[in-house]
């Protein structure tokens, strides 16, 4: 009867000890968010400054966004997100009706907008970089350019030359931009443990993708523009944000793949 008595007991302890190293699944908090930019704009085309101003996708602005959507079919996303700008609604809709994802809800937050080059806007890229290469001590537009490319200016530098270049006093610093992005963020954490996501799909632009993930990561690549379509893959857990991904273009060349083998 004793010894009946003790493994019963030795057991019990057993299984207490096992449910305490091994906590169930409700309790993994961990969100995976793909953020894409949007595809290629007139604006893009014509090479001018595109922040809040805004322009539709081009033929192959469309394209891309479908290679997109196609190579990321495998994945199940739970919550859709982007700004209010037309652009990155567009670049939502061509991605999800390429995977076939015909209902769905689309969550905007004004905080996922490109970052605003003020006087700049609308203008050619060239004369915005060539007034932020003045403010940095650079020779020219092509010099940011071509550090910006090399992942060797970091984009906090770059965006507080544009706001302290421009000419209106209205561009967004990077503090700025940084604060309303990480704010977006955070929003879409806390709306994906509330409702159990665990996997998220959201459009924005380039500059304030960077920006957002400038303290996020130590990788040079959090300094190079992002080309469209380009995503950036964030993962929070347990209080903490990882970014494996920055600026990868796989799920656009495993799209443009298998459309091209149909």
């Amino acid at each position: 009867m004793k010894k009946w008595l003790i493994a019963l007991v030795t057991l019990t302890s057993a299984a207490t000890c096992f449910a305490a190293d091994t906590p169930p699944s409700a309790q993994d908090d961990t969100v995976t968010i793909y953020f894409a930019r949007h595809g290629k704009t007139l604006f893009n085309t014509f090479d001018r400054v595109q922040g809040w101003a805004d322009t539709p996708l081009t033929e192959d602005g469309v394209r891309v966004a479908r290679y997109l959507g196609e190579g990321l079919k495998g994945i199940k996303f739970d919550r859709f997100y982007s700004s209010d700008a037309g652009r990155q609604r567009e670049t939502m809709a061509v991605i999800l009706k390429q995977m076939g994802v015909t209902s769905y809800h689309l969550n905007e937050l004004t905080g996922l907008r490109e970052a605003f080059f003020g006087g700049f806007e609308g203008g050619f890229n060239k004369d915005m970089a060539d007034a932020g290469a003045h403010a940095l001590g650079l020779a020219n537009g092509a010099a940011l350019f071509a550090a910006m490319k090399a992942g060797t200016l970091p984009v906090k530098d770059s965006q507080n030359a544009l706001a302290k270049a421009d000419p209106k006093g209205l561009a967004e610093n990077y503090e700025q931009v940084k604060a309303r992005t990480q704010a977006a963020l955070a929003t879409i954490v806390k709306q994906a443990q509330e409702n159990g996501d665990k996997n998220v799909l959201a459009i924005s632009s380039g500059t304030s993708m960077q920006i957002m993930i400038s303290d996020l990561s130590d990788s040079a690549d959090k300094n190079k523009p992002l080309a469209n379509a380009a995503v950036v893959k964030i993962i929070y857990k347990d209080g903490h944000y990882r970014v494996p991904e920055i600026g990868t273009l796989q799920y656009v060349e495993a799209g443009k793949q298998r459309l091209n083998n149909q």
